[in-house]
């Protein structure tokens, strides 16, 4: 089977707003990389090969693998945090952010960022403890900003559960997302954004 290495970087779309420097390229690649053929079979050589530089070079940029893996899922949370504060500031009600958030964390999930963020959930335990316990600290805010939604519309009666509980149960589900849904097909993401949103309301 030929290896996904082989690929083009040019066929991995690129998110604006994201880094698009040397160091920047080599994370999309590596995202991609993590995410479809694992972390542990993912080679320095085959994140160099889809760049199209050599092996030695990614040490420019980064000291070891894990470095690298890191990266990645720090550019998905500062990048996608960035999009749920937009979503919340934008939001003239308590109904509006949720719905807000919502539709960022499915664009999150099965946008452009996909591979990093499917990399963020899978690869999680290939991390040190040490970089671990940094991420963590960076998804305070990421989560502070869903539970204080969750705890506005908990306090207009607009979601009938705990807010802390009912987050996870809706990230659950918009994580879920990423298994089955496809763009272009029968939903479109903003179909499906109103259809959490209301589950997330009626419980």
């Amino acid at each position: 089977m030929e290896s996904v290495a082989v690929q083009k970087l040019s066929e991995i779309p690129h998110v604006g707003g994201l880094d698009d420097s040397p160091r920047g390229r080599v994370l999309r690649a590596a995202a991609h990389l993590f995410r479809s053929q694992g972390y542990e079979r993912t080679t320095v050589r085959d994140m160099a090969q889809l760049v199209g530089i050599l092996s030695g070079s990614l040490f420019h940029h980064f000291k070891t693998k894990e470095d690298i893996l890191c990266a990645v899922m720090e550019e998905a949370i500062t990048y996608n945090t960035a999009r749920m504060q937009e979503a919340v500031d934008l939001g003239k009600t308590p109904k509006e952010r949720l719905g807000g958030l919502i539709r960022a964390e499915l664009e999150a999930v099965n946008g452009n960022t996909s591979d990093a963020m499917a990399v963020l959930i899978h690869e999680w335990e290939s991390l040190s403890k040490e970089n671990q316990q940094r991420l963590l600290g960076l998804r305070e805010h990421y989560q502070s900003l869903w539970l204080g939604v969750m705890t506005d519309c908990r306090n207009q009666g607009l979601v009938p559960h705990d807010p802390f509980i009912w987050r996870l149960l809706i990230g659950g589900s918009i994580s879920w997302t990423a298994t089955w849904y496809r763009q272009g097909g029968e939903v479109s993401l903003d179909q499906l954004a109103a259809m959490v949103l209301d589950m997330a309301l009626k419980g």
